[in-house]
């Protein structure tokens, strides 16, 4: 191909970008000459492996047109992506047909480089966006586990009795509800994507609402398998994060989720004695008069002695 080599060193092809609903049906260029992807056409042109002379850019341009026509709704995204590769190769093509003289071979050349270089980054830039959007789809069907919701109870928290309900208690519950359905083949597959948190403030609602729900009656018989995980996993959530408490009387028998009880608040302060209060008996007492035989008195003194006269 005329104008030698254009720089494709460290250059690899690019990878196809597989339709999205958001992005459309890529573009794919039909002529005699290529037949493919854009992005894989100006590849192929920078490693001289298709002749750029021999490309029809307008029918390209003009077939690219008819397609958005088709369109229900422009995608400013192909249209950005159309116009930047068929201005380059518009203009790696202009380069190959217009006569230069030998002295401006260098600068062309210079500007050749430019464009691989910007052609690399733009790969880049492509190639993030697509590891960007395949990231943000697959944390779309991811449910967070958040630890911060659990109320922080004051003073002392009171014993709760659920008649030694645990985990395994519920697993063990939800798979009777599935074995009760394996007889009754389902006739097509339901894909529910209701957040866990829509199932949640149902179940919690239905509790507050009647007192008290069977964990049985919360599964309908012709419940899609989608749905009934749903449930359960908001059960589970609830029961985590202290909002329902879950009880049962004896192994295998119903569990019910009730509402979380009530944990008293631990009080500090000692009660203040009242301002009123009479004093002690001690300090208001008085002395009662002693009796009169018993004060103490002075013992008269003996008569004197008998003085001769």
């Amino acid at each position: 191909m005329p104008g030698g080599d254009f720089g494709t060193a460290g250059f690899s092809a690019p990878p196809p970008l597989s339709p999205t609903p958001e992005a459309g049906v890529q573009f794919k260029v039909a002529t005699d000459v290529f037949s493919g992807p854009m992005d894989l056409l100006l590849f192929l042109v920078k490693r001289q492996e298709v002749d750029i002379t021999e490309v029809p850019i307008a029918v390209i341009a003009s077939e690219f047109i008819a397609s958005l026509e088709v369109l229900e709704s422009l995608a400013i995204d192909q249209v950005g992506e159309f116009v930047e590769l068929a201005s380059v190769l518009l203009e790696i093509k202009a380069r190959a047909l217009v006569p230069r003289p030998e002295e401006t071979e260098e600068p062309v050349e210079l500007v050749r480089e430019d464009l691989v270089q910007r052609l690399l980054e733009y790969k880049q830039y492509r190639d993030a966006a697509v590891l960007l959007e395949d990231r943000a789809r697959r944390w779309d069907l991811r449910f967070a586990r958040v630890g911060s919701d659990l109320p922080t109870g004051r003073g002392q928290a009171a014993e709760v009795s659920i008649g030694d309900v645990h985990v395994w208690d519920l697993v063990g519950a939800m798979a009777r509800v599935l074995r009760k359905r394996e007889n009754r083949r389902p006739r097509q597959i339901v894909h529910d994507d209701t957040p866990i948190e829509t199932y949640m403030e149902r179940i919690e609602g239905l509790v507050a609402g009647r007192g008290k729900v069977a964990f049985s009656e919360l599964f309908e018989e012709a419940m899609p398998r989608s749905r009934l995980v749903g449930m359960f996993l908001a059960i589970l959530e609830l029961v985590r994060r202290h909002r329902l408490a879950a009880r049962q009387e004896a192994i295998f028998d119903e569990i019910w989720l009730e509402p979380p009880p009530v944990v008293p608040e631990a009080s500090s302060a000692q009660p203040l004695p009242a301002t009123g209060s009479a004093p002690s008996e001690c300090s208001t007492a008085t002395s009662a008069p002693a009796p009169a035989d018993a004060m103490s008195h002075r013992a008269d003194p003996p008569p004197p002695a008998d003085h001769p006269a």
